[in-house]
C-alpha cells in the first residue's frame, strides 16, 4: 500500500513539474510584483490641490489618523540642501515619479586620450546611465531617486536639476548624493539628500528602472505618491490615503496657524507666511 501510494504522488510531482519549469524560467528572467498605478495629469492636480501649503508635521498627524502612524517618514538624513526661513521656498509638495541607479560592476576605462575619454564617457551617459524618467516629468512631479550610496557619485547637478525644473518638477528628493551644491543653492531648486557626491556617473552608476516602486529614506516609494518636504523632513504618503491624510492635516495646520495668530498679537510679533 506504501508502495503505491509512493508512485501516485510521484506521478502527480511529474504531472506538475513542467509547469513548475515554466514558472521557475519566467522568475529567473526577472519579475516585478507591485504594479506601478497610472494617474493622469488632472488627477495629480487634484491631489495637490488638496495639499497646497501643507506641513510634514500637519500630514504625519494625517497618517497618524488613517492608522499609518510613522509610515512614509524618511530618515531624518535625508535633509534640505537649504533652507529659506522667510518665504519657505525650500519646501515642497509633489508627486513622485521615481528611478533607481544602482553601483556598477563594470571596468572604469582606464587614462585615455582626453577625446576617447569623453566619447568613452558620452556613451556611458546615453546607453548605461541615462535619465528615461525626464520624458514622465509635468508640472507637479516630485523626482525620487534611489541611487548607489557609496560610489560618490553627483546624479544630480546644477545643470541636470535646472532642467528637471524647466519641464516642471517641483523638488527633488534623493536616498544619496548631489554634486554643485553651491550652485543648487543659487539656484534655489528645492534637493533633499543625504550629503554631497563628488563623481560623474560614468564608471560609478547604471540605471536599473524607471517608476518602479523603490526605496528611499528607509521609506517604500510608489509612483504616483504624494511627497512632502519641508524643514522637518520628507514625508510619503501613499496615493490610497492621500485625500483622508491632506483633509485631516488641513485642519491641523488651520488651527495651528489661529493658535499662534493670537499668540503673536500677544507678544507683539509681526506676521509672516506661517501664520498667514
Amino acid at each position: 500500500m506504501h508502495g503505491r501510494l509512493a508512485l501516485v504522488t510521484a506521478a502527480a510531482l511529474l504531472a506538475v513539474a513542467p509547469a513548475s519549469r515554466a514558472e521557475d524560467a519566467g522568475l529567473r528572467a526577472g519579475k516585478g510584483f507591485l504594479e506601478t498605478a497610472v494617474y493622469t495629469e488632472a488627477q495629480d492636480k487634484e491631489i495637490l490641490e488638496l495639499f497646497d501649503g501643507l506641513r510634514v508635521a500637519d500630514c504625519t498627524d494625517g497618517m497618524d489618523a488613517v492608522g499609518l502612524p510613522g509610515v512614509g517618514l524618511m530618515d531624518p538624513a535625508i535633509h534640505p540642501l537649504w533652507k529659506d526661513t522667510e518665504a519657505f521656498t525650500h519646501r515642497f509638495i509633489g508627486i513622485a515619479v521615481t528611478a533607481r541607479y544602482v553601483p556598477t560592476q563594470r571596468a572604469w576605462a582606464g587614462r585615455l586620450p582626453a577625446e576617447e575619454y569623453d566619447a568613452w564617457s558620452g556613451k556611458w551617459y546615453g546607453e548605461l546611465s541615462p535619465e528615461p524618467f525626464v520624458d514622465l516629468i509635468r508640472p507637479g512631479t516630485a523626482v525620487v531617486l534611489d541611487d548607489a550610496l557609496d560610489a560618490d557619485v553627483g546624479s544630480i547637478g546644477s545643470n541636470n536639476i535646472l532642467a528637471w525644473k524647466l519641464a516642471g518638477m517641483v523638488g527633488v528628493v534623493t536616498n544619496a548624493t548631489s554634486r554643485d551644491t553651491d550652485e543648487i543653492i543659487t539656484e534655489g531648486v528645492p534637493l533633499y539628500f543625504r550629503h554631497p557626491g563628488r563623481g560623474i556617473r560614468p564608471g560609478r552608476n547604471e540605471i536599473e528602472s524607471v517608476n518602479r516602486p523603490i526605496v528611499c529614506g528607509g521609506v517604500l516609494v510608489m509612483p504616483g505618491d504624494v511627497v512632502v518636504a519641508d524643514g522637518d523632513g520628507v514625508l510619503v504618503v501613499p496615493r490610497g490615503v492621500a485625500a483622508d491624510v491632506a483633509r485631516y492635516a488641513r485642519g491641523i495646520m488651520d488651527g495651528d496657524k489661529a493658535g499662534r495668530r493670537g499668540l503673536y498679537e500677544k507678544l507683539g510679533l509681526p506676521s509672516d507666511p506661517s501664520v498667514e
